[in-house]
């Protein structure tokens, strides 16, 4: 029996990325629809549970993309919500590519190193700088601080995952080169995770650093993220410090996205989301 993949996605034209992705992970068909939305749905996974018998819904999957990572939240809940008793099938959420992004920084950046009680600062209070934070906190570091151009938007944001994961993270401000110098002054870790094409962390924030140790760039659109840095940096040593690169992040996050992705067909009850895609990402080499 083929492996079917519907591909929701709240944007008007479905993700090629994802769909591409899906291919490479072996899926048979994908049945791709844009401009989901929690009152659109449930007819498309009821088309998908009501065509095959129990035992074969392990061969039929669900994947929630999108720009707009609040609106495919709830449309993955709104998925969820159109199950009944067995009629079920595995849904990968990963808007945005926030998920796997996420986790592909921080198994990158734990290579070969204790992030245990460490400082780290994220420079881009995005999605994937949200599940940066989490990701690391799970792993054991002393503090995360996570940050924007705006004081206001960070404190919000550093609330709202405490309500939502009860985690403390603390809020920064990155408006001028001046502020991230000063955020990374007792810093052992950085994060850049801007927008494409802008540089938020100057290279003498990290010349003149002594408390640094590794540093990672998600930005693979020049100026890079990171000035000094270059995008295939893997573990590259430059003044004491570890560098990573974003094609590299990407290189490693693409495994992330195919073995979630063939996680599907395992079972026809699987969720998942930011924490079971971490742990997947857990189960891979990074080197």
């Amino acid at each position: 029996m083929k492996k079917l993949l519907l591909h929701l996605d709240t944007d008007i034209s479905p993700s090629t990325f994802d769909q591409v992705v899906a291919y490479d992970s072996n899926v048979d068909n994908i049945i791709a629809y844009g401009g989901i939305t929690v009152d659109n749905v449930t007819s498309h996974v009821h088309g998908m549970i009501f065509t095959r018998s129990v035992d074969n819904l392990k061969n039929s999957a669900i994947f929630i993309g999108g720009s707009n990572v609040s609106a495919s939240d709830l449309v993955g809940a709104a998925v969820k919500r159109a199950f009944f008793g067995p009629m079920t099938v595995s849904v990968m959420l990963d808007p945005n590519g926030s998920n796997t992004t996420a986790a592909a920084i921080v198994r990158k950046v734990m290579t070969n190193y204790d992030v245990n009680d460490k400082k780290v600062v994220i420079i881009g209070s995005g999605p994937v700088g949200q599940r940066t934070a989490l990701f690391f906190l799970k792993e054991g570091a002393g503090e995360v601080v996570i940050t924007s151009r705006d004081i206001t938007r960070s404190t919000a944001i550093s609330l709202q995952m405490k309500s939502a994961y009860g985690v403390n993270i603390t809020a920064g401000e990155a408006a001028n080169d001046e502020s991230v110098n000063k955020l990374l002054n007792d810093a052992h870790v950085a994060i850049a995770c801007g927008p494409p094409g802008v540089c938020v962390i100057p290279q003498s924030a990290w010349e003149s650093n002594d408390t640094l140790e590794v540093v990672a760039d998600v930005n693979a659109v020049p100026p890079q993220g990171i000035a000094g840095l270059d995008v295939m940096d893997n573990g590259t040593d430059k003044k004491g410090i570890r560098f990573y690169g974003a094609l590299t992040i990407g290189n490693f996050k693409m495994k992330v996205h195919r073995a979630a992705i063939k996680s599907l067909y395992e079972s026809n009850n699987q969720f998942l989301n930011e924490s079971t895609i971490y742990d997947i990402a857990c189960k891979i080499t990074s080197k």
